[in-house]
């Protein structure tokens, strides 16, 4: 689209979360008009640590905002699995985008507070929960409680795995349960029982229950994740410390060490859910990304990373095609197969056996090797 025509193009944006900050980030450079909606009175992310990958800090150096990131990050050189006990089942260095070769780990809110801290004042309005939403072609309109009402040219749907955009106009995909509990902490390094000595990652497997460790040496932290196998779908369940010893058994005893010395009134507790591929993420004025569009589940730590790239590609394709109509259509046909397969594969399993097929050509007998 001319930039002219960019400069005129009033965006809506439901949700302020990664997906809608990095949405607000990349279409604001556009020029054009962009407001987030966010349903909460503010905005705090709780939970673990995450990897931003190299393709995604290349999208924060092209929106300019690289620094803003990586100062409040530990840079990781390459991520490792290993079984229960600790013998080493594979290694690898992070894929590499141009010169970018680190992952850079952050804790969930730090990321959040440095994305919309990079937005124009004013941008994101809060306490505005979307009740419906009205497609109309060429524009939208949004109805929000207390029946404040907006109209966009553009409507980016990025709220979430129980998005309201696309249950009310793409179909509901609902949540779907995996099986699986998460229970996710950030301690103090010194409380990681000397496990954590550099800024890499590692992750432990063993029975159906995986252990992450994810440094914030930065913040003199580690993020502690475990995730294991519960027929309990309640979105958040009730968990005791026994239920969490129950999941470990076998594993290192440092591990073990970690997890029975957890505060419980600090660990996140969640059912982990994500939804089946959604047909169509677009009309000819709405769009869905991040996690209204795939919402996948963690074990391939994308994404985050994939809510970004998704921001990225939309304004991306708003510049190359000549219609909002022709950038949608080009944005899911970039965006989709991608997401697919990463939702494909995150709902693969963790066994020693099943290591090839998430990491194709990878096999465990190359494990340890550098």
């Amino acid at each position: 689209m001319q930039s002219s025509d960019l400069k005129n193009l009033k965006i809506a944006i439901v949700g302020a979360g990664y997906g809608g900050a990095a949405a607000a980030k990349a279409l604001s450079l556009l020029g054009a008009e962009v407001d987030v909606y966010e349903q909460a009175n503010q905005i705090r992310e709780v939970g673990a640590g995450i990897g931003l990958r190299p393709v995604t800090m290349n999208r924060f150096r092209q929106w300019g905002i690289f620094d803003a990131i990586a100062k409040v990050t530990s840079p990781s050189e390459y991520f490792e699995i290993l079984t229960a006990t600790g013998d080493p089942i594979m290694k690898e260095t992070w894929p590499v985008d141009g010169e970018q070769s680190h992952t850079h780990l952050i804790h969930r809110g730090d990321f959040i507070d440095a994305l919309l801290g990079v937005l124009p004042e004013g941008m994101v309005h809060l306490g505005r929960k979307l009740e419906s939403i009205e497609d109309k072609g060429d524009s939208s309109v949004l109805t929000f409680a207390g029946g404040k009402t907006v109209e966009a040219d553009l409507v980016v749907g990025a709220d979430g795995i129980k998005s309201v955009v696309r249950g009310q106009l793409f179909g509901e995909k609902g949540p779907v349960f995996s099986g699986e509990h998460a229970y996710r902490a950030v301690i103090p390094v010194d409380a990681a029982h000397g496990m954590v000595v550099d800024d890499n990652l590692r992750m432990y497997i063993g029975k159906g229950t995986k252990i992450y460790l994810l440094p914030l040496r930065h913040r003199g932290q580690v993020s502690f994740d475990i995730t294991a196998l519960c027929p309990d779908g309640t979105w958040n369940p009730q968990v005791t410390k026994d239920d969490m010893l129950k999941t470990v058994e076998g594993f290192d005893e440092r591990l073990v060490g970690i997890t029975r010395d957890l505060d419980m009134d600090t660990v996140n507790i969640r059912a982990v859910y994500d939804i089946d591929p959604v047909a169509t993420w677009h009309s000819d004025s709405v769009v869905l990304v991040g996690d209204a569009a795939h919402s996948m589940l963690h074990h391939q730590g994308q994404g985050a990373n994939s809510a970004i790239e998704d921001g990225g590609a939309l304004a991306d394709a708003l510049r190359q095609a000549d219609s909002v109509k022709e950038a949608l259509a080009l944005y899911q046909a970039t965006r989709k197969p991608v997401t697919d397969e990463l939702q494909r594969i995150s709902r693969q399993g963790w066994t020693e056996d099943e290591i090839n097929d998430v990491f194709p050509g990878q096999k465990p007998a190359a494990a340890g090797q550098e």
